[in-house]
């Protein structure tokens, strides 16, 4: 049976404010397609889609004792890094990157469920690992050894934003459980010939001109710096007001590349303007801090520890997409939660949302 204490437990204002930004990336959705004539109906519509599947996903995931995560997280793992090795091996490649896996029925993206596998592996290993003085040498080397795995591998298709991802998750619950400060600053002093070498080595060429562009959009304004140009005129057209829905003529005109997925909010903040915008940021502010809350309420360290890395993987790419637009940040293809097209991110996203949820249910069983 089911305990009773679950449904009136149950955390409205998570659901709530996750249909809502949900329903308005649908409608922001539809514009920014619109110029693609019926293509347009058909986005939004596979977008509503999306969202249906990802509330049906949230309610599997609430319905299920989140501490049964913690005894299948190492089988998840391991399971998501063959997929992600058999990705380079037989994968689909598109635009120059191979993401995709063909699994019969359907395709997925095994870096996207990493992001919640991680989340998840890094919980359980933390959550019995409390050493006083925080976190030594010998204590976090284990974990960045079970980072490092999918990381590159991710790297490899080329996917640089959702490896970038999953090493803030990662770090983000490390810093939670508390680190030394002398492991700080090796780290630190350590990343300066890892930039070096990834910079010389392993990042290819278009990844490198977006950095460029980053620190100088005007140096190649037709070709790699295209995007953000094209993505601070959307922004900073749009004023105070906007221009009105359907109104935007960056999107409307078809200048800004990506306007449906990773630019969505560029298309957004064109229409709807300044102010709009900062209410759509503070629902994200809101979601951001009710998943602390949960994380500070919780009665277990995996609980809690849990909720710290799904809401730092929200965090992350709305800081990272906004920043991306607004030319804060270098072009790294990282969606905006609950709000860019794209059915495996919204999938991602619910899955989170469910597992805050379930966390916030079951606070008083523990």
């Amino acid at each position: 049976m089911i305990d009773r204490r679950l449904l009136t437990s149950f955390d409205w204002k998570i659901l709530l404010l996750v249909i809502f930004i949900a329903s308005v990336g649908v409608f922001n959705i539809y514009s920014a397609s619109a110029s693609y004539s019926i293509a347009g109906t058909s986005y939004a519509v596979k977008q509503f889609y999306w969202i249906i599947i990802g509330l049906g996903l949230l309610l599997v995931v609430c319905s299920v004792d989140y501490h049964l995560l913690e005894d299948v997280s190492y089988w998840f793992y391991g399971i998501l890094l063959v997929f992600l090795l058999l990705v380079l091996l037989v994968g689909r490649t598109s635009m120059g990157a191979t993401r995709w896996l063909h699994l019969g029925f359907f395709s997925m993206q095994p870096s996207e469920p990493m992001k919640i596998v991680i989340i998840i592996t890094f919980a359980r290993y933390f959550a019995r690992r409390q050493p006083p003085g925080g976190l030594g040498f010998r204590e976090i080397a284990l974990p960045m050894a079970i980072l490092s795995a999918p990381a590159l591998l991710i790297m490899k298709q080329p996917d640089l934003g959702t490896a970038i991802m999953v090493c803030l998750v990662a770090g983000t619950i490390t810093l939670a459980v508390g680190v030394r400060w002398n492991v700080l600053i090796s780290m630190l002093l350590a990343s300066i010939p890892v930039l070096y070498v990834s910079w010389h080595y392993l990042l290819r060429s278009y990844q490198k001109n977006r950095v460029l562009n980053f620190l100088n959009p005007e140096r190649d304004p037709l070709k790699s710096g295209y995007h953000l140009i094209q993505s601070k005129i959307a922004v900073g057209s749009g004023g105070l007001t906007g221009k009105g829905f359907l109104q935007g003529t960056q999107s409307q005109l078809r200048f800004l590349p990506e306007q449906h997925t990773d630019f969505a909010f560029s298309v957004f903040a064109e229409e709807w303007g300044f102010w709009i915008c900062m209410a759509m940021l503070l629902l994200y502010l809101s979601l951001i801090l009710w998943g602390l809350h949960v994380a500070s309420r919780c009665n277990d360290r995996f609980g809690s520890l849990l909720a710290v890395g799904v809401t730092a993987m929200l965090f992350w790419h709305i800081v990272i997409n906004m920043g991306m637009v607004i030319g804060l940040f270098p072009v790294v293809g990282v969606p905006l939660p609950f709000f860019s097209y794209g059915g495996t991110s919204m999938i991602t996203s619910m899955i989170g949302a469910g597992i805050l949820l379930n966390i916030s249910m079951r606070r008083f069983m523990f």
